[in-house]
């Protein structure tokens, strides 16, 4: 398997595994790092049953799962991870029923244990200007600081995922209607719209792209200092990086930039749903985080200013 490293389990097992992580890829169109962590969890699993003489995953039960959790919790694993492999559990037993793998789902009663969802930390507005505007001064007339102007402004006007960013090709930007064409998880395709900050920094930067360019560069709208499509620890790194120009400033990634476009969107007055579209998020459970993360802002805000608070 290319991204399970599982080593003395039985040939059922294996093959089983294998063929689960084909099915994550081929069928379900999942990212790489979504496919690692699902088979990650699932080789845990495997070890587990083992250790309790369950050597063909046809034989697994609902006390087996119940004890693989149970496992994890007494290691310390957190909630969110618990939430994680269960869900992970859950999928791979229903896909072992719906192929004739085993005769029943063992994971269909299976509790979900409940994940406590911590509110991101985002930017204030005053902070994302300061952001911007370091790396602008910064960027001089060189074209990767030119390239990290608009990947900034990219991330925070669109709330686009680090990876939906540098899977961009120049074709997928509209500057006339100032949208971008983003392929999604599940490989599923959105528009997004953008400003006229990000749309000059796009320009600026397409206009330099030439000097990174080489041969094999493609039609990758951002490439790295080499030429090749810039990749996402690039763009982790950057924005880190970037950000410690900015006094004060929580240190965040580019997941960080896209909760804070979430939460600004939400204080400027848009509805969740368009939130939700814009982000991609499948479950409008998801998108009402932000609404939480607004209230906590503005109970701070209130705290901090009302005199009989």
């Amino acid at each position: 398997m290319e991204t399970t490293e599982v080593t003395d389990l039985s040939p059922a097992w294996q093959d089983a595994l294998e063929a689960y992580e084909r099915h994550l890829r081929a069928e379900r169109g999942l990212s790489e790092h979504t496919v690692r962590a699902y088979t990650g969890d699932l080789a845990q699993l495997a070890a587990h049953a083992e250790a309790l003489a369950i050597r063909d995953p046809a034989g697994l039960h609902l006390r087996a799962l119940r004890s693989f959790l149970a496992s994890q919790q007494v290691r310390g694993r957190s909630r969110s991870t618990l939430s994680r492999r269960a869900a992970a559990v859950r999928r791979f037993t229903a896909w072992m029923a719906r192929t004739g793998r085993c005769d029943d789902d063992a994971g269909a009663l299976l509790v979900n244990p409940r994940r406590h969802r911590e509110l991101p930390a985002v930017l204030r507005q005053d902070e994302v200007r300061a952001l911007l505007d370091a790396a602008a001064a910064r960027a001089g007339d060189d074209a990767v600081g030119a390239r990290d102007v608009a990947v900034l402004e990219l991330l925070y006007a669109t709330g686009i995922r680090v990876g939906e960013l540098c899977g961009l090709d120049i074709d997928d930007v509209d500057q006339s209607r100032r949208v971008v064409r983003v392929i999604g998880k599940g490989d599923k395709e959105r528009s997004v719209p953008f400003g006229v900050p990000a749309g000059r920094a796009l320009d600026r930067w397409l206009a330099v792209r030439g000097t990174l360019a080489v041969d094999g560069s493609g039609p990758a709208l951002f490439l790295g200092r080499r030429g090749a499509r810039v990749d996402p620890r690039t763009v982790r790194r950057m924005v880190h990086t970037r950000l410690e120009d900015v006094e004060g400033a929580p240190d965040l990634g580019p997941h960080g930039l896209r909760h804070t476009a979430a939460t600004h969107l939400l204080e400027g007055g848009a509805d969740l749903r368009s939130v939700q579209e814009l982000l991609g998020h499948a479950s409008l459970a998801t998108t009402q985080l932000y609404t939480h993360v607004s209230s906590e802002r503005l109970r701070q805000a209130y705290t901090q200013a009302h005199p009989r608070a």
